[in-house]
């Protein structure tokens, strides 16, 4: 009995088909990949998660993103970068503030060479630094963690490098994304800006290196550069690049800061019971600097 035309057409093509497709999943078999893209492997996926909060002057905002630029195109940087396993690292930068609010900046991309870095730097400064109400670390922690998830590389380590100059007070409690994200593998390394300047200075606190210590960062060999005057800024991130970018996977690559008391310190993580993560929150809800519960 003669098959009908149109259903032995129906039949060849899904034919045709299924044979496509088997010849496509024997060569990725025997490629040793999946059918689907495989991630490119970088040695860091580096995502620098920078603080804009109305706290910073405009003046504060423009030199922190200079900073970035200066230290992504510096030399030791590049060399870092060059003599990984893989000499090349995948990089998003991106500005937050409130709970809600996040400007991507530089979406990912490699970088391993000057000339990669160059383009990074042009994306960095091509439109005028972002400002918003509110401070929520654990909001941009978890964006970070989001962006994470959306990468098309395949670190042999992932960062989260977040800058800031004062205490969570919108959102989750930062101590609780932290752990969160960092049981996940994720390191989480920051940079404290202790600076004292910028338009609203109420919900600070003195101690902001300590809060990020015991509250912020986490995950193997987490670090914090404190920076205390802005001068010091271009230098903080250089050193901070090059120790996150260096080390290997497993390996603990910022050894003790030696005793020089013009380096910028590294201080690794710790913990100290009893700290008031939630300091920032209080100071937002009760509008004052004086705490009897602190």
């Amino acid at each position: 009995m003669a098959i009908p035309t149109d259903l032995h057409s129906a039949w060849t093509a899904l034919h045709r088909t299924w044979m496509a497709g088997l010849a496509g999943a024997t060569a990725c078999a025997l490629a040793g990949t999946s059918p689907a893209s495989a991630q490119e492997v970088v040695d860091v996926e580096l995502i620098l998660a920078v603080d804009v909060s109305l706290s910073m002057s405009f003046d504060e905002l423009k030199i922190q993103r200079d900073g970035y630029v200066a230290a992504l195109t510096h030399d030791q940087v590049i060399s870092a970068i060059r003599n990984g396993i893989h000499g090349k690292i995948a990089i998003s930068y991106f500005e937050w503030a409130g709970d809600q609010s996040h400007y991507m900046v530089v979406p990912w991309t490699v970088i391993a060479s000057r000339e990669d870095a160059e383009r990074v730097a042009a994306q960095i400064t091509a439109s005028p630094p972002n400002s918003a109400r509110r401070t929520s670390i654990s909001g941009g922690l978890r964006f970070a963690y989001d962006l994470f998830a959306e990468s098309a590389y395949s670190g042999l380590k992932r960062v989260v490098d977040v800058s800031g100059d004062g205490p969570n007070n919108q959102g989750e409690w930062v101590d609780v994304v932290r752990d969160d994200i960092i049981s996940r593998g994720i390191t989480i390394n920051g940079l404290p800006l202790m600076t004292d300047g910028g338009l609203m200075t109420t919900f600070g606190i003195p101690d902001l290196d300590r809060y990020y210590t015991h509250c912020v960062i986490g995950g193997p060999g987490a670090f914090v550069v404190p920076v205390n005057d802005w001068s010091h800024f271009p230098e903080a991130v250089r050193r901070k690049l090059v120790l996150e970018i260096a080390g290997g996977p497993s390996v603990d690559p910022w050894p003790e800061p030696e005793a020089n008391p013009d380096e910028l310190p590294v201080v690794k993580v710790a913990t100290e019971p009893g700290y008031d993560c939630q300091v920032g929150e209080k100071r937002w809800r009760g509008r004052t600097l004086f705490w009897e519960d602190r």
